[in-house]
């Protein structure tokens, strides 16, 4: 069974940051419960804001260097999906063709 990854948005990930600075009552554990992620994940957010001096880099979903890049794989997804349906297509017409 494959796991598959949620996408935080930026604004969640520096909510979270803030809200365990907000709360020091709470230990890092709670506080990643509270907001349903990893301690992990928040110790990975918590390195990547203070590498980008007080900033989180936020590209959307997928690990694209670029905008050209990510808009390359949205093509190419789109052109399987279109193959795809020609590919239906032509053995529906090759079934109704035979009737």
């Amino acid at each position: 069974m494959s796991r598959k990854s949620k996408q935080h948005d930026k604004q969640f990930k520096l909510d979270a940051l803030k809200y365990v600075q907000e709360h020091p009552d709470l230990t890092q554990e709670e506080c990643c419960k509270n907001l349903g992620i990893g301690l992990s994940t928040l110790a990975r957010w918590k390195a990547q804001y203070a590498q980008n001096d007080g900033d989180m880099p936020f590209r959307g979903s997928g690990n694209y260097a670029s905008d050209e890049q990510k808009e390359i794989a949205r093509l190419k997804r789109e052109l399987r999906d279109a193959q795809d349906a020609l590919d239906v297509l032509k053995k529906a017409i090759s079934i109704l063709g035979k009737n």
